[in-house]
């Protein structure tokens, strides 16, 4: 305790002993003065090791096979490795793959076109190749093609109008003895008028109070949650 009390009986160094001193990070002593105008600095070992080239290893070697460990020699594979080392086998649905020129059935050999097929087969006319384009003769008109003709007409005939269609609605019609002695009833007069718009808190009171608020009876749970707390209330 004595040597404590020494030690902070000692005054205080004078910290402006130095007038002309010229930073904030010293206060002892005064600043080194430099020799040089590059500043030094002093690398740790670890930034002296990384700095250093890396060593190529330039040793060739010359022969590919190396020697193979008396270990690895009396090594017996387990049953996992076992299981490992065999091909995958293809899945259950897999087929080899199809030839690319597979041979032609017999009916497909001998198949007969339709007329049908044979218009379909036949290339689009451009209208811009008909005129300087060689003319060719039209093909004769199969059954299907006057099939296709007939429902081609059949689609652009109009669409007839209903037999008790009566025609269109004039713009203006009289209007009927009842509605014109038709009295609105204060219902239909209320829904007639336009909706007032008023502000947010336009015609609002915060401090009236309704009659149910007036006629309320607290519950015994209210009464007890408004009394203070027994412990906050000073004893006399």
């Amino acid at each position: 305790m004595a040597r404590r009390l020494q030690e902070l009986a000692r005054p205080k160094p004078n910290r402006l002993q130095y007038p002309d001193r010229r930073s904030v990070y010293w206060l002892d002593k005064l600043p080194p003065e430099k020799t040089s105008s590059v500043t030094q600095i002093e690398l740790t070992p670890r930034w002296l090791e990384l700095s250093r080239s890396k060593k190529i290893n330039t040793r060739v070697t010359l022969n590919p096979e190396w020697r193979v460990s008396a270990w690895a020699l009396k090594a017996v594979p387990s049953q996992r490795l076992c299981r490992l080392a065999l091909p995958r086998l293809p899945a259950a649905e897999w087929q080899p793959e199809r030839p690319l020129l597979a041979p032609l059935s017999a009916a497909t050999q001998t198949a007969v076109a339709t007329a049908r097929v044979c218009a379909l087969a036949q290339p689009k006319k451009k209208h811009g190749d008909e005129a300087s384009g060689p003319r060719t003769k039209p093909a004769p008109r199969s059954q299907g093609s006057s099939r296709a003709s007939a429902h081609i007409e059949l689609l652009a005939t109009p669409k007839q109008n209903h037999p008790k269609f009566e025609g269109e609605r004039e713009a203006s019609w009289p209007v009927s003895r009842s509605a014109q002695k038709a009295v609105a009833s204060p219902r239909v007069q209320e829904l007639s008028s336009p909706k007032e718009r008023k502000s947010l808190y336009e015609g609002f009171n915060p401090y009236v109070i309704s009659r149910a608020a007036r006629s309320a009876c607290p519950s015994a749970r209210v009464r007890q949650l408004s009394l203070p707390l027994p412990r906050k209330c000073s004893s006399q």
